[in-house]
């Protein structure tokens, strides 16, 4: 799997809500792309993540 760019690897099945919070990201912050396609975030708990899977996280940032 690639996160970001950077190859990863999947230990055991997971769900991408639960990967997110492996990875300490709070789900209601992020947005996510897996394969090309925006995940909405009612679906991050039910998504199962696959070792051929692409993921680009975004961080929403604000301040001014």
């Amino acid at each position: 799997m690639k996160v970001n760019g950077k190859a990863c690897s999947l230990k055991e099945p997971v769900t991408l809500l639960a990967y997110l919070q492996q990875l300490g990201c709070d789900p209601a912050k992020v947005a996510v792309e897996r394969n090309g396609g925006i995940v909405p975030k009612a679906q991050f708990g039910s998504v199962m993540l696959r070792d051929t899977d692409e993921l680009e996280v975004v961080s929403f940032v604000g301040g001014g």
